[in-house]
Formats: structure tokens, C-alpha cells, sequence
């Protein structure tokens, strides 16, 4: 039986800003350095056959933390910008005060949090998954299918797409789903690429 583990990078600088971060490429912040060193120590002594990552820094420099502290090296890497962050469009940079006060609170309220309205310029989650979910088919369910232990280091909207769909969650439910920085999320998968339990590490 495979595992799949998704973990969302630890607290990047514009998090610690409370800045609408999308696909703008931040630097972790300390914090979010030792929340991926502490991943790490949860995955220590697990298999780890496979890593994808978005192509943020934020999410590949979780990766490489986690895994040295693991002490799992050499592992086949694929970065691919399906699994980055949802993009904000107009947002991106802002701090989400400051959009509260510009667009209104209950505007902002629901870009953030409902299914499929966009932000100006950017991506509902629903856009997001349509992304991501495709990805999940053709590149990580074949690794999973082939036996294979795949760790994947993305972000909040990104991996929220991915759960739904693995957890079968309505619109209405995923709109509470928060996935928790620097939290290794466990699933263990049938050959078949579907899960039949999951708990966090």
C-alpha cells in the first residue's frame, strides 16, 4: 500500500504580513523554516520515493528542509507550476486589512473563501483545481499506482483542491477546509490511487 503525504509549506514572509501572497515568490520566514525543519522530523524514517513541488520557493525550500532533516536524500524531484498557490490577481502584495478597506470586507470575504468567485485578475479555487486536478491523474497517481511513497510540498488553495477531491468534499464543505502550515497530512492509498485512511504525522 502507498502513501501519499501532503504538507503545505511553513509560514512564508507575506503570511507573517497577512499579505495575499499567490504566485509572487517570498522567501519562507524564520518560522517557517523551523515548522519545515519540524515537518521533517515527522517524516524521519519514512520512505520517500517521489517529490513534487510547486515551482515557488517557498514550497521547494520546504521540501529541501523537511528532507534534510529527514535525512532522506536523492529523491526524483518534479517542480511544476499545476501544484503553485492560487493566484490572486490584483490582490497579490496587498495586505488583506488593507483590501478590506479598498473592496470591502464582505467582498474580500468572499473572493477568499467561496468556490468559484474570482478576484480581479486572478483564480477561484474551482480555477485552481482545474489545474491541479489533472496534474494529480496524469503524473502522481501513476507513481502511487506503481507502489511508489510520493510526498507532495504545495500550498493552502492548491492542496484545499486536492483534499476535496480525495475526501470527495462538497463546494460547501472545502469552504472550511484549512490546511495547516508545515503539518505532513498522511494518506494511505489502495493500488487503485484511491485513500482509505488518512491521518496528520
Amino acid at each position: 500500500m502507498a502513501e501519499l503525504i501532503l504538507l503545505r509549506h511553513g509560514e512564508s514572509q507575506w503570511n507573517l504580513e497577512n499579505r495575499f501572497t499567490g504566485w509572487v515568490d517570498v522567501p519562507l520566514s524564520p518560522r517557517g523554516e523551523a515548522e519545515a525543519r519540524a515537518a521533517g522530523e515527522k517524516l524521519r524514517g519514512r520512505r520517500i520515493d517521489v517529490l513534487f513541488t510547486s515551482v515557488l520557493r517557498r514550497a521547494t525550500d520546504t521540501a529541501h528542509l523537511a528532507l534534510e532533516v529527514a535525512g532522506v536524500q536523492d529523491v526524483p524531484t518534479i517542480r511544476d507550476a499545476a501544484l503553485n498557490e492560487r493566484m490572486y490577481g490584483d490582490l497579490q502584495g496587498m495586505n488583506k486589512a488593507e483590501a478590506a478597506q479598498k473592496f470591502g470586507a464582505e467582498q474580500v470575504k468572499l473572493w477568499r473563501r467561496s468556490y468559484d468567485v474570482r478576484p480581479p485578475g486572478g483564480e477561484s479555487l474551482a480555477d485552481t483545481a482545474a489545474r491541479v486536478l489533472p496534474f494529480w491523474e496524469a503524473r502522481i497517481v501513476p507513481e502511487l499506482r506503481a507502489g511508489k511513497n510520493v510526498l507532495v510540498v504545495a500550498h493552502g488553495n492548491s492542496l484545499r483542491a486536492l483534499v476535496m477531491h480525495l475526501d470527495g468534499l462538497s463546494r460547501e464543505a472545502v469552504l472550511a477546509l484549512e490546511i495547516p502550515t508545515g503539518r505532513p497530512l498522511l494518506y494511505e492509498m489502495t493500488s487503485a490511487g484511491t485513500p482509505t485512511a488518512k491521518r496528520y504525522l
